[in-house]
């Protein structure tokens, strides 16, 4: 299995409610380095996955969403906790709806993505799935 990976990274506040995230419930910032990894079991005709250029420019598109904001704000969040394995998934939806839709043909070649979220050296959080390439 072949994979590129490319970072980047977001900063947020938000609010995590309920006693299990002890001071978290409180309003707090986090700033996360956010990797994706794109997997493929073959090459394409330049052999290479995707291009790298790419598959950052994509990443940065789709944190903008989320950078500098309070997603306690955001409609979409309303009544969700906004945890990082949360949203650790709800960026791998978006990335994966952006190659959906403007990048069909690699998205076809692709067998998974996994995203990576970590908040300090000590803690991170994955969402990965395989590509179902049901267009």
């Amino acid at each position: 299995m072949y994979s590129i990976t490319v970072r980047n990274n977001i900063l947020i506040a938000h609010t995590l409610p309920g006693e299990v995230f002890g001071p978290a419930q409180n309003m707090h910032g986090a700033t996360y380095i956010v990797d994706a990894e794109f997997f493929a079991k073959e090459l394409n005709e330049f052999n290479i996955i995707m291009d790298l250029g790419v598959v950052t420019e994509i990443l940065a598109d789709v944190l903008k969403f989320y950078s500098y904001k309070n997603l306690d704000e955001i409609a979409e969040f309303n009544n969700i906790i906004t945890t990082t394995e949360f949203l650790a998934k709800d960026i791998f939806n978006k990335i994966t709806d952006k190659l959906k839709k403007d990048y069909s043909n690699d998205f076809k070649k692709l067998h998974k993505i996994k995203i990576i979220l970590t908040e300090s050296n000590l803690a991170w959080a994955t969402y990965e799935d395989e590509i179902k390439n049901n267009l």
